[in-house]
């Protein structure tokens, strides 16, 4: 099986740091991501202890919130990816989704049990949907292919800078509100309209070079245009989505090492700061390396995590299982969405986006949910040794893809 096309590099003599290059409305998606971020961190990280702390859920019962969570949110991103490619525009499906977000966050303050908790979640979830695989297609349809990787990393770690920060301002106002849950909740609002408006105000799509008739883009016709080479990518991403359950899961580990409540988002905080810090370098590496190696390298990763937090709840080796974790995300996620957007046809980029999100939507329902029955069944030893035994199918597909 060949390769995605692969773009020339430059040589180290001509070329200048990535960074200046990438454009100013792929700097500005980065930041609309970091706000809405923040935004739902701060609500994602003090989650788990609401729900099975306050409101007396089970872990199973997160695990089923959770998992129902993020494969809403995964499967809309199909039909918004194809939707984005009929009309020929991304970004009104961008702004839609993140307003939907940012609007869903006052339910959470308001619950008294798991069903509206539930109920916010996939709001939430939905509005992520709809604007994932458009935006993905944006950064593409904004970057110049041999900066692609660059791109998708810088995005992916100015998010990450809000998916630490979110945690890092609830941990101050649960310290400052004497852990008042709700409290955090209601401002988790602030942050995501002001996404909403800097996404309205500073970015514009690039037109069109020429106008093309409408087709469906989820016509057999049209899906037979996705080369063998993208299906390989979604098989890989299934794998790694079976592998890699809600990081809830994560929290609770720790929580039941001993870490105190108003420090529950530290967990976040700690993986996704080493998320932020690898994922541009990551991003440029995938510019110039071979890409099945990097993500033989982030399977890896993922390994020792699972181990280390199967071996210890707490103490410096959970602590590295969490930074493993991160390691993993950072080296792995924007190479995936390098690989989907080098693959698909530029018309038909929203619609590749939106199934490689979709089949990995439909992995991550079970993911979470036999998580949740280990934990509840065997306890968390055996829930991060699954994840590890995993594993070893995104690497097996590797070897096959390599082979093929």
């Amino acid at each position: 099986m060949s390769e995605c096309p692969r773009r020339p590099h430059y040589s180290s003599g001509m070329d200048r740091p990535a960074a200046a290059r990438i454009p100013s409305a792929v700097w500005a998606l980065g930041f609309v991501s970091l706000l809405m971020d923040v935004s739902s961190e701060m609500i994602h990280a003090l989650l788990p202890v609401f729900l099975v702390g306050t409101l007396g859920a089970s872990a199973w019962l997160l695990g089923l919130i959770e998992g129902l969570g993020e494969a809403t949110a995964l499967v809309v991103k199909m039909f918004s990816g194809a939707l984005s490619d009929y009309l020929g525009r991304r970004k009104p499906l961008a702004v839609f989704g993140y307003g939907l977000g940012a609007l869903s966050k006052p339910l959470f303050a308001l619950a008294s049990g798991p069903g509206l908790v539930l109920v916010a979640r996939v709001l939430d979830r939905i509005g992520k949907g709809l604007r994932g695989a458009p935006r993905d297609a944006l950064v593409a349809d904004l970057t110049p292919p041999a900066l692609r990787g660059a791109a998708f990393g810088l995005r992916q770690s100015l998010d990450t800078v809000g998916a630490f920060s979110g945690p890092l301002l609830a941990i101050a106002l649960m310290l400052l509100w004497d852990n008042q849950l709700r409290a955090v909740f209601a401002v988790a609002i602030v942050p995501g309209l002001l996404a909403v408006l800097l996404l309205q105000l500073a970015v514009r799509e690039p037109p069109r070079r020429e106008p093309a008739p409408r087709h469906n883009p989820l016509a057999r016709a049209q899906l037979r245009r996705l080369p063998p080479a993208f299906w390989w990518v979604v098989a890989i991403g299934v794998t790694l989505t079976l592998a890699r359950f809600s990081e809830a899961f994560l929290i609770l580990r720790l929580s039941d090492g001993g870490l105190g409540l108003a420090y529950a988002p530290l967990v976040l905080v700690a993986m996704n700061a080493v998320y932020a810090l690898s994922a541009y370098p990551f991003g440029w590496l995938s510019d110039r390396l071979a890409h099945g190696r990097l993500l033989a390298l982030g399977v890896l990763l993922l390994i020792a995590a699972d181990l280390l937090l199967a071996a210890a709840g707490a103490g410096a080796l959970a602590w590295a299982g969490v930074a493993c974790w991160g390691l993993h995300l950072g080296m792995t996620q924007g190479l995936l969405a390098r690989m989907v957007a080098d693959c698909a046809p530029v018309q038909l980029r929203g619609t590749a986006f939106g199934f490689f999100n979709l089949c990995s939507g439909l992995a991550m329902l079970p993911a979470s949910l036999i998580a949740g029955l280990l934990w509840d069944r065997y306890g968390a030893t055996q829930t991060f040794v699954a994840g590890a035994l995993f594993c070893t199918l995104s690497l097996g597909l590797l070897l096959l893809r390599r082979r093929a």
